[in-house]
């Protein structure tokens, strides 16, 4: 099915309170699909240490996949809500996301459909952490998985992938210095639920292409949301 025109889905967008605590709450931003053109499934995106939900990254990522039919959510981890730049310890971020997910398996509309979650680098680990602990959802999609730190491979963040039970989808540039596909390869090939592994040839840690690679680069993007809309079509086919 051939993704509808982005201009075509003004509106579509709508802001959510996610409360942590009784006084604390965070913002997430929901885009609905319109019915016609809807895959049936709910995808949850965490944003990266550095830039939040209304990044020019988070809105068109969302934007992409609501027009190829994912309703998508994304929203702010609770430091950058407020004003912070240092990201929180990761229970603090854990317990965040899992409000979000809580609060959407409750919403009216987007609470009925089967519920993916993923993010872009930090977001795609903390999702990747929650998915351990929870076996109810239908896929897990890791944007740019942070598997170390720079220059330090051997800080490995892979423990808990083997808990994770629903399929999963790594996107990952093959010149990303938090971890290449050559480093991802042997890990995810011990995952016991199918994982796909789509290789960004030429890509950094945000997907961006050297100049002389000859390709646009808003080409390389589109190609990764089409292999996202696809992949859940699919995955949403065989759950």
């Amino acid at each position: 099915m051939a993704p509808k025109p982005r201009e075509s889905l003004e509106g579509l967008r709508s802001e959510l309170r996610i409360e942590l605590t009784p006084s604390q709450s965070v913002t997430a931003l929901a885009y609905a699909t319109p019915p016609e053109n809807r895959a049936g499934v709910t995808l949850i995106l965490g944003h990266g240490a550095g830039a939040g939900q209304t990044s020019g990254f988070m809105v068109d990522l969302a934007t992409a996949l609501v027009s190829r039919g994912i309703d998508t959510v994304t929203f702010n981890f609770s430091y950058l809500e407020h004003g912070r730049r240092v990201p929180d310890p990761n229970d603090t971020l854990e317990a965040c996301y899992r409000s979000v997910v809580e609060t959407l398996r409750k919403h009216r509309t987007l609470g009925q459909n089967p519920l993916a979650i993923g993010g872009k680098s930090m977001g795609g680990r903390i999702a990747s952490q929650i998915a351990a602990a929870d076996p109810d959802l239908c896929g897990l999609i890791l944007l740019g998985y942070p598997l170390h730190p720079p220059g330090r491979p051997e800080k490995l963040r892979a423990w808990h992938l083997g808990k994770i039970q629903a399929p999963m989808l790594f996107i990952q540039g093959s010149r990303d210095a938090f971890g290449t596909p050559n480093e991802l390869e042997p890990i995810v090939k011990k995952l016991k639920p199918p994982v796909t592994l789509y290789v960004v040839e030429g890509g950094d840690h945000s997907f961006k292409v050297p100049k002389s690679s000859g390709r646009p680069q808003q080409e390389v993007f589109e190609a990764v949301y089409d292999r996202i809309g696809a992949w859940i079509r699919e995955t949403r086919g065989t759950r």
